[in-house]
């Protein structure tokens, strides 16, 4: 458990220092004065608006980390699957988002413990400097990154184009601030796919439920309350959570 919130905190910082590296700031951790005082120097000046800034991206830090891991596309397919359900309140989001976040957290462990083992505890045990660490922890993620996306490189260079930068030779090369919305997209597109996949039987039942009632005259019968069951037995037969869950931790390799 300890390594577990060890890696969550680290997790927030290097997703923090990640943008203020993007924004040509310093590769540092800022020194924090409680005090409250005029600044003397320049020197305090930037340490003061440094520790602002990354304050202001450490709000944004839990959205960085479930963009940059499985739960984007492993809450889009959760959400798919209540919709072509046409189920409203059960179960809840917070209960699929919470079941989306532990099978985030089991597919990203090799990851994660590959960043604990090469990044964290090397710099705590004052082997390597801050800035090995901060390469060692981007290492995992870029290469997590880029094997979901397998030979799909139109995202990546979508945004290298947009900025202006020169081709890569390798994929290490790919700075991490384009490497992430190239991921995302990515992601956004096979949960879409998946998505179309799972609706196509449950709009099968729709369709059928829906002619069965219009040729009985029942007008004014919602088909939805009549094919919500059936799809509910359907999806309990095939072992819906079980297919669903095994597929996309595989897909995940």
């Amino acid at each position: 458990m300890k390594k577990i919130i060890l890696l969550i905190g680290f997790l927030f910082l290097l997703s923090s220092l990640c943008f203020a590296q993007d924004a040509g700031g310093p590769l540092g951790i800022p020194f924090v004065d409680f005090g409250v005082r005029s600044a003397e120097n320049n020197q305090e000046v930037a340490l003061s608006l440094q520790l602002l800034l990354l304050l202001s991206v450490i709000s944004l830090a839990p959205s960085i980390i479930i963009l940059c891991t499985s739960f984007l596309r492993i809450a889009i397919v959760f959400d798919f699957i209540k919709r072509a359900l046409s189920l409203q309140q059960v179960p809840p989001n917070q209960v699929l988002m919470g079941i989306a976040l532990f099978l985030t957290l089991f597919i990203m462990w090799p990851t994660l413990d590959q960043i604990y083992i090469n990044s964290f505890q090397p710099f705590a045990e004052e082997k390597i400097s801050f800035e090995q660490m901060y390469q060692e922890a981007e290492k995992p993620l870029k290469v997590f990154m880029w094997r979901q996306m397998g030979n799909d490189y139109n995202n990546v260079e979508l945004f290298l184009q947009m900025g202006n930068y020169e081709k890569p030779e390798t994929k290490g090369d790919v700075p991490i601030h384009v490497l992430i919305p190239a991921f995302v997209l990515h992601e956004l597109t096979v949960a879409f796919y998946i998505g179309i996949l799972l609706f196509i039987p449950f709009i099968i039942i729709d369709m059928v439920v829906a002619s069965t009632l219009l040729s009985m005259g029942m007008i004014m019968l919602p088909p939805v309350m009549i094919s919500m069951p059936f799809k509910l037995i359907l999806f309990l037969l095939v072992d819906g959570w079980g297919l669903i869950t095994m597929q996309l931790v595989r897909g995940f390799g």
